[in-house]
């Protein structure tokens, strides 16, 4: 059964539904196309709690040797605020977001973070922080 539901991310184009936007790469089914697709499909696996595509997304390079989402903490939204290269072009990429969300305690909060990404195998992977705000 497809998901119509709208995607955590906000969608990819803008509103599209889960179906059509990060479930074909939380479920394995294609790899992000470009550094933005693969920074919401991650920011998605947080809302659903997926520590799996987290961990296959990031780069080994620097990537914790625990990366399960935080337990009590509900995303609430996601604003894209700027992209620098990692197209389906490049090599490399910069996507500088806002993610909202509520901890456990109930304190809402925003994790503001400009955010590598670099190709490996001719995958996109998270690299880490550029800098955060």
């Amino acid at each position: 059964m497809t998901d119509i539901a709208p995607c955590p991310c906000g969608g990819y184009p803008a509103g599209a539904s889960y179906a059509d936007c990060c479930e074909p790469a939380l479920t394995l089914q294609t790899w992000p196309p470009t550094a933005q697709q693969l920074m919401r499909s991650r920011y998605t696996a947080h809302v659903r709690g997926d520590a799996d595509h987290l961990f296959r997304t990031w780069h080994p390079s620097t990537r914790p040797a625990d990366t399960a989402p935080e337990p009590g903490t509900q995303w609430t939204g996601l604003s894209v605020e700027a992209v620098s290269r990692g197209s389906v072009q490049d090599n490399d990429g910069v996507v500088e977001y806002t993610a909202h969300y509520r901890d456990a305690d109930g304190t809402e909060d925003e994790l503001h973070e400009v955010a590598r990404f670099t190709r490996r195998a001719r995958r996109w992977m998270y690299v880490g922080p550029a800098e955060i705000l």
